[in-house]
């Protein structure tokens, strides 16, 4: 089974012509590395130029961000039907730096349903802002789990991705421990199994929040997850390649 890795640019590059070449490198790397599926997600206005040039196989794409609605008075939002024209095939949904200006498990809900509608996969983000000595993370989580997920969804958990992103881990210096992260993918199954049945077992649970090629093959052998949502070190082409090795080596 390969480990998927989902690119996520945020705001960056600056420009069209580094955009080409970073997804140039990353194509090429996609390549020749084995057990390695890659999503690139760029800045909606490079999405279409790069996908169209994009050799099948290489790399799928996806979009950072969609509305719930396919058309209407949204200024500066894109509807999942438009980035499925654009050549995604995925969406980040409830990112933890969208929930931080004003997304609510509402509006992740609602987009969870649109992205399934358009045809696409969801890559549904979720994670605690601080960890305590408590337990007070689970529930957090939990919440975000049951407010995100409609019944509707539920019934295509099999094409979900939950990324569980730590928000106190993101840009950090360190990643979470594996044995951290092994714990909360059973909870997210066990949570999910709850409330779905036993679909909830196989559901695909990314890692993201500092990570990079010193801990990208431990995450994965470790924790318990079959991917990584990777920040920072997708946009610089030497610590993505040196994460990519290090995964398909793992």
């Amino acid at each position: 089974m390969k480990s998927l890795i989902v690119a996520n640019w945020k705001m960056n590059p600056a420009s069209v012509r580094e955009a080409k070449k970073l997804c140039g490198e990353t194509k090429r790397l996609a390549g020749l590395l084995k057990g390695v599926s890659v999503v690139v997600c760029p800045p909606a206005v490079f999405l279409s130029g790069l996908a169209a040039g994009a050799r099948k196989g290489r790399v799928s794409f996806g979009v950072q961000n969609v509305h719930f609605e396919n058309r209407g008075s949204y200024t500066g939002e894109i509807s999942p039907v438009q980035a499925k024209d654009a050549k995604a095939s995925y969406a980040i949904v409830g990112h933890a730096e969208r929930r931080a200006i004003g997304e609510s498990n509402d509006d992740v809900r609602k987009k969870v349903d649109a992205v399934f509608a358009a045809g696409m996969t969801p890559i549904l983000c979720i994670g605690e802002k601080e960890r305590g000595q408590g337990a007070e993370h689970f529930t957090f989580v939990r919440e975000q789990l049951r407010g995100g997920i409609s019944e509707e969804a539920g019934k295509k958990l099999s094409r979900l991705i939950i990324a569980y992103e730590p928000v106190w881990a993101i840009g950090a210096t360190k990643a979470m421990e594996p044995r951290q992260m092994h714990e909360m993918s059973i909870f997210i199954r066990k949570t999910l199994v709850e409330r779905f049945g036993s679909v909830g077992h196989n559901i695909t649970i990314l890692y993201g929040g500092s990570i990079d090629a010193s801990n990208a093959g431990e995450m994965l052998r470790d924790g318990d997850v079959t991917g990584l949502l990777v920040g920072r070190a997708s946009v610089d082409i030497q610590a993505f390649t040196e994460l990519l090795r290090a995964v398909s080596e793992a």
